[in-house]
């Protein structure tokens, strides 16, 4: 009976336009629910952020910060994703609980100023739970950020595992294994990209 139910449910949501984002990322990293959207478009958890982010994460000037295919900066809880400068983020890049990413900071002289800088991390990076990147750092491709790691500089080679405080390379990937996947259906924040004319529902 329930999955009957299911396939009904999904049915449904095909069909209503703003909510068959809920159907097509369902099985995606950083899947549209009906929670997501209620705190943040009716509630006003980070209403102006134009992809799904958890009610308990904070994303300032969202409108500096470009995201790739699948990614969600402030989707898991406890993210504070600063935008204040530039920050862009590659395709499949996954956010875990806890992570800051800052494009600005105080100026050291007086520190009622913000020197505003970027950060620009690659495709298909993991950053790992309750670490830290800061300002004027740019990741590669296939760069994970072991959780708790304090990231001050750039590892633009990409291909790499980083971690500690300040992070450094404590494994190199072999770029012959890493997988450059793509989702079936393609969703840059609450928006669905169509593959046959690449628009936008």
């Amino acid at each position: 009976m329930k999955f009957f139910i299911k396939i009904i449910y999904f049915n449904l949501l095909k069909r209503m336009p703003f909510f068959k984002i809920i159907y097509y990322t369902k099985n995606t990293q950083t899947p549209v629910t009906w929670k997501m959207i209620f705190f943040q478009k009716v509630l006003g958890f980070n209403r102006k952020v134009p992809w799904p982010v958890h009610h308990n994460s904070t994303v300032s000037h969202p409108q500096n910060i470009t995201v790739g295919i699948d990614v969600c900066p402030g989707y898991s809880r406890g993210c504070y994703i600063q935008g204040s400068g530039k920050l862009s983020i590659g395709d499949y890049t996954q956010i875990a609980p806890n992570v800051g990413i800052i494009t600005s900071n105080h100026d050291a002289h007086d520190t009622r100023k913000h020197i505003t800088s970027y950060v620009n991390i690659g495709s298909y990076g993991w950053i790992g739970m309750n670490s830290m990147i800061l300002p004027n750092v740019e990741l590669g491709d296939f760069v994970i950020v072991g959780a708790g790691s304090i990231v001050t500089k750039s590892f633009i080679d990409g291909y790499c595992i980083i971690a500690g405080n300040p992070a450094k390379i404590i494994r190199k990937l072999d770029k012959e294994e890493c997988i450059r996947f793509e989702n079936e259906y393609k969703h840059l924040g609450y928006k669905l990209k169509k593959e046959s004319n690449d628009c936008y529902l």
